[in-house]
């Protein structure tokens, strides 16, 4: 059972790894238009795997399939979810797709719902994404595909990181995951390669990005979700779309419409409210059935 503290520090640590995670992508931003995405995708998971792989080095002989397989399709989920991303933050902005990532933890917090609280929360919300992505009266439809595919990532990747987390001991789990989207990133970004784009600069800023956008907040998640439900971490998820629009005007220089910050702070506020005003219950039915997937 979770005492008050275990939530909150689970609460706390779940703030740190927005703030990171968000900052990272920030720090992203800026290596996609030398590097490209996937070479940015592929120097994360390479820090994440030196930095996890000697501390928690899985026991393979001791693995099921039954164990294993959330591993395995957490790695797919997150070279998936990363590389879309990254793309989608390359064509819209860091601003506009993380706000559009952001529904996957939304939509977990609200698959089981049944209040019309909650719909009209939705319908907000989606309202609040149109109006971000239309506000110039055009739609880039490739780069909201590719931020709505990072957010059914998300979607899976909460459901499957809380799996391992249960079927594992300390960071096993997120280990083996790593190992799998290090496998599918790797070849991509060999096949993107410009060697002549690489400079000291550039190199330590991909291991910083690694750092603060993988090895800390993935490490970490492992010890958020046996503290905290799915729902509060989708609450205090519901803050990342205004983190990251921060930082994308910090360090990208990004701007934004008056219109464009209202669709933000709509999205956001929609979420919170509709996720605020659950019950666990809902929550802890979609935990059951995602445990007892096959």
């Amino acid at each position: 059972m979770r005492t008050r503290r275990d939530k909150l520090s689970g609460a706390g640590a779940q703030l740190a790894t927005e703030v990171s995670i968000n900052f990272g992508s920030a720090l992203a931003g800026l290596l996609i238009p030398v590097v490209g995405s996937p070479i940015v995708v592929a120097a994360r998971q390479i820090v994440m795997v030196v930095v996890v792989l000697p501390l928690a080095r899985p026991k393979l002989k001791n693995l099921t399939w039954a164990r294993i397989w959330p591993a395995l399709a957490l790695g797919v989920v997150l070279a998936v979810m990363n590389l879309t991303f990254y793309q989608a933050v390359s064509i819209l902005g860091l601003g506009i797709a993380a706000t559009i990532e952001f529904l996957g933890p939304f939509a977990l917090a609200l698959i089981t719902s049944r209040r019309i609280l909650d719909f009209v929360c939705a319908a907000a919300a989606a309202g609040g994404v149109f109006l971000l992505t239309w506000s110039d009266g055009t739609l880039d439809l490739l780069g909201i595909a590719l931020a709505l595919t990072a957010a059914a990532s998300w979607f899976f990747y909460i459901l499957l990181t809380r799996r391992v987390a249960t079927e594992f001991a300390g960071l096993e789990g997120i280990s083996v995951a790593s190992m799998v989207s290090l496998v599918i990133v790797v070849p991509i970004a060999l096949f993107t390669l410009d060697l002549s784009a690489f400079t000291w600069g550039v190199v330590g800023l991909l291991l910083l990005v690694g750092v603060v956008s993988s090895a800390f907040p993935y490490t970490l998640d492992t010890y958020i979700l046996r503290r905290i439900s799915p729902r509060l971490y989708a609450i205090i998820t519901s803050f990342g779309p205004v983190i990251a629009a921060g930082f994308g005007a910090l360090v990208l220089g990004e701007t934004f419409t008056l219109l464009q910050q209202i669709a933000i702070v709509v999205v956001c506020v929609a979420a919170g409210a509709a996720i605020a005003t659950q019950r666990d219950r809902p929550m802890y039915d979609l935990e059951l059935t995602a445990t007892a997937i096959p």
